[in-house]
């Protein structure tokens, strides 16, 4: 049986983290919280989501940094992030896909939007990591001559 994914909720509102917990709760997943930006680079390195879900104005880091941090390390990158903002300026959504998010979404979140797009980025996530186990296989296969 295939392990559940796992969602990190970033945010340092705490109300709306329950709010999207309880808009989550029918995924079959392990969700756990983070309240800063620091504390979900911690988070990340303990927890290791599939799915971040991250609040941009958060305090000690952005949601901007910590995507950026994210993105750039190689043992982090694949993460998959959906950024969840009251802003919705244009200029904020260029910052978001510049730091790498995967998508974002604007507050106040709608519920079925958000259980969408979560289903539709962990299968993502699946796909890329299956991807990646068979590009690392053939990679062996070739050192090994064995094709």
């Amino acid at each position: 049986m295939a392990e559940k994914n796992r969602i990190l909720i970033a945010d340092d509102n705490q109300p709306n983290c329950e709010l999207l917990e309880a808009y989550l709760c029918d995924l079959d997943c392990e969700i756990a919280m983070a309240a800063d930006g620091l504390d979900t680079l911690n988070k990340v390195a303990s927890f290791q989501p599939d799915l971040i879900l991250l609040d941009v104005m958060m305090p000690k880091l952005s949601g901007f940094e910590v995507c950026r941090k994210l993105k750039d390390d190689p043992a982090t990158r694949r993460i998959m992030i959906l950024m969840v903002t009251a802003l919705n300026e244009l200029g904020d959504i260029e910052r978001a896909v510049q730091a790498g998010t995967d998508d974002f979404l604007s507050k106040p979140v709608n519920k079925l939007e958000l259980v969408k797009r979560v289903e539709n980025m962990l299968k993502l996530k699946d796909i890329s990591d299956e991807n990646e186990r068979l590009r690392q296989y053939i990679e062996q296969m070739d050192e090994h001559g064995e094709r």
